[in-house]
């Protein structure tokens, strides 16, 4: 099967099959969100991305083995709508952003810094705070060793943009700045990206268009 990224809400859910990660990408909630359930091909444990919306499609996707974490890539409550529900029946530990984590009602397990390393299984991952979009946003990236990186991106970086400021300049310079920096700087083209809403991009796909969404100043 092959993978494209293009999910709509009230279908199926769309798998991305890596060497040991299965990612499994659903669109849910009347905001067309983007959640991400990670399994680790060799243990079998799961982690979800962004418990957005629509609980019950979310546990479906689930399944009986459970999810032993969810972390909410930002405060926003389009994407987490869904978590209480979703933790109340798996028993799944919380993780999000130190600086966003007080905007979520859901109370966080595991507050997340800039440069943490989250694991589902056997496979690890690097936490990156993001600041603009909301003070304490984290995008999720795994380096995956058989292959080119793959970056959760949250409502940080999507195809044609980053996120939105609301015409503030000094979150869009903050915000322009760290996706600069820290995705574009630091990884190749090649990078796989999944937002929080819509299909997803890379990296080269998006490079070039860097100096446009700096001059329109969104």
């Amino acid at each position: 099967m092959t993978y494209s990224g293009s999910v709509k809400v009230g279908g199926a859910a769309d798998v991305h099959e890596l060497t040991d990660l299965m990612i499994s990408k659903v669109a849910v909630g009347p905001m067309d969100n983007n959640s991400y359930l990670l399994r680790c091909r060799a243990t079998g444990e799961q982690m979800m991305i962004d418990a957005a919306n629509e609980p019950r499609t979310l546990l479906r996707l689930i399944g009986d083995d459970g999810i032993a974490s969810v972390v909410t890539t930002h405060r926003h409550r389009d994407h987490w709508d869904a978590l209480a529900d979703v933790v109340a029946a798996t028993g799944a530990r919380t993780y999000a952003g130190r600086y966003d984590a007080e905007g979520i009602d859901v109370p966080t397990d595991v507050p997340v810094e800039d440069g943490d390393t989250l694991r589902v299984g056997r496979v690890e991952l690097t936490a990156r705070r993001i600041v603009g979009h909301t003070p304490g946003s984290i995008v999720l990236i795994y380096d995956d060793p058989h292959g080119h990186p793959h970056v959760f991106s949250g409502d940080c970086l999507f195809p044609g943009g980053v996120g939105n400021t609301w015409g503030d300049p000094d979150a869009f310079a903050s915000l322009i700045l760290d996706v600069e920096t820290k995705l574009f700087d630091a990884l190749p083209d090649e990078t796989w990206v999944y937002p929080g809403h819509g299909k997803d991009t890379t990296l080269g796909q998006e490079r070039p268009k860097l100096p446009e969404w700096r001059e329109r100043g969104w």
